[in-house]
């Protein structure tokens, strides 16, 4: 009789079997929450699912605020009214809002190049947004809107600054965690593997 196979974990138990070997895993915490930015600098549109391309979550930053006269793009560093814009999803009201609170004229367009300024995907802690409210909080970062893709709910003791450097798997995506802010909260991460992410995911180390 042959012998019996020995037991080889599987990915819900922390295991994740190869073509000849077994890759451990460990759950570091759970998505909490999913947004999006539509309209570069104005607010965020929370979403219970994203796929995440490589350029970052679809929708993401799609569209970008022009200035009607110049033909600049408007930042929000320089028009901090922008974030309290909700985007309608309509790029012609949206513009309207903008005008009205800019008090000038602007445009929408197709956002050029990547749509991520920094990195495809923005990785904040509910832990990290606590402790920013304490004071540990990067200079020109905000505590009330770190404007973060994915919002993560960690267990005591972690902290997805350590993250630098390795790979997470959230859903059936996989990202490779490249550094920190200077000025907010988390981490930057590209997308190695595309895929669904959705609230409620684990986030696997």
């Amino acid at each position: 009789m042959p012998a019996p196979s020995p037991d080889v974990p599987d990915e819900e138990a922390g295991g994740l079997r190869g073509d000849d070997r077994t890759v451990t895993t460990t759950t570091a915490g759970h998505v909490a929450g999913i947004w999006i930015y539509p309209v570069k600098s104005l607010g965020g549109t929370a979403r219970e699912r994203v796929r995440l391309a490589a350029s970052g979550p679809e929708g993401d930053r799609a569209w970008a605020v022009v200035d009607a006269g110049t033909g600049e793009v408007v930042r929000g560093k320089h028009a901090p009214a922008l974030a309290g814009i909700a985007p309608s999803g309509d790029p012609d009201a949206d513009a309207r809002a903008v005008a009205a609170a800019l008090g000038r004229g602007v445009r929408l367009q197709a956002a050029e190049g990547s749509a991520a300024d920094a990195a495809a995907v923005h990785l904040v802690s509910r832990q990290a947004i606590d402790r920013a409210v304490t004071g540990d909080v990067p200079e020109g970062c905000s505590a009330d809107d770190p404007r973060a893709n994915l919002v993560l709910d960690l267990p005591d003791g972690e902290d997805e600054r350590t993250w630098v450097g390795r790979t997470l798997r959230i859903g059936s995506a996989e990202l490779a965690v490249t550094r920190t802010p200077k000025h907010c909260l988390g981490v930057y991460a590209e997308v190695r593997r595309p895929g669904e992410v959705s609230v409620g995911d684990a986030v696997l180390l």
